[in-house]
């Protein structure tokens, strides 16, 4: 049976201003589903994942899914079967699929926000004191960004129209995490208007939605990584790696916890700003 450690203190933490991102790369070396440990996850994402048609979108999802669960631990010190996960309402339609929240136990991460975001063979999951969201993104082929400039901001659109062809895919996967990641952070996802807000690459105040810092974070090759947070002392992202380990070891919540001495860190000058 797997483990990953009792209740204690919780050994990490986030301080306003300060979102921390952690990045699982490459992390389905098991093409079964069995080897991972489901039993920690809920009925709900259980029955997610069993609708899903093939085995490697399952592995992809559960994966995503324990990943989020074990480093929620870390910061909790609640085991992750514990822990009762939820949705806020969508500020666009009032449905039950907004911002995911942390619902229990109670007192579990007070004041704990988090996010979740998965493609092909990379995983983020971002935490903070603040709104958050965090996107990843394989670099698209070209056929697919002229499919989706038409809906981007007219800013994006002449900005991404500027960038030599063979580059223009890199630079759309960076602009739609950076879009994707915002709008996760609000809670709408992509029911907002894509052409509603400027998530380019111009630096300065006024730039963007204001009140958010946006970041481009390091990410591995053939991907983009971003994201977002509202709060008004955002200084710096910290960005930790997660390794396959973490999803079958039993001792996985102390594993990621002593991990997070391998840290990489993007100070406040080095995103897109917006106040």
């Amino acid at each position: 049976m797997q483990r990953t450690g009792a209740a204690t203190a919780p050994p990490l933490a986030v301080a306003p201003g300060e979102p921390h991102i952690w990045l699982l790369s490459r992390p389905w070396s098991h093409t079964d589903p069995a080897a991972l440990p489901v039993g920690e996850l809920d009925e709900d994402e259980r029955e997610r994942a069993a609708g899903l048609l093939r085995t490697g979108d399952r592995v992809r999802y559960l994966s995503a899914h324990v990943a989020l669960r074990r480093v929620l631990a870390a910061y909790t010190g609640v085991p992750p079967r514990d822990l009762v996960l939820g949705r806020e309402r969508c500020p666009c339609c009032g449905g039950p699929h907004g911002r995911p929240v942390l619902l229990g136990p109670p007192a579990a991460g007070a004041g704990l926000m988090f996010s979740l975001s998965y493609s092909h063979q990379v995983a983020a999951v971002a935490l903070a004191a603040d709104p958050v969201g965090v996107d990843v993104q394989r670099v698209p082929s070209a056929g697919t960004v002229r499919l989706c400039l038409p809906d981007l901001h007219p800013a994006e659109r002449a900005e991404l129209a500027a960038v030599p062809a063979r580059r223009r895919p890199a630079a759309f996967a960076r602009l739609w995490t950076r879009k994707e990641a915002y709008l996760k952070g609000l809670g709408t996802g992509l029911r907002r208007d894509l052409a509603a807000d400027y998530l380019g690459g111009r630096q300065g105040a006024g730039a963007g939605p204001a009140g958010w810092s946006v970041t481009d974070l390091p990410a591995p090759p053939g991907h983009a990584v971003a994201a977002a947070v509202r709060s008004a002392h955002h200084h710096r992202t910290v960005v930790r790696t997660l390794t396959a380990d973490c999803l079958h070891a039993e001792d996985a919540v102390e594993l990621i916890a002593g991990s997070a001495a391998r840290t990489y860190r993007v100070p406040r000058t080095a995103v897109l700003t917006q106040e």
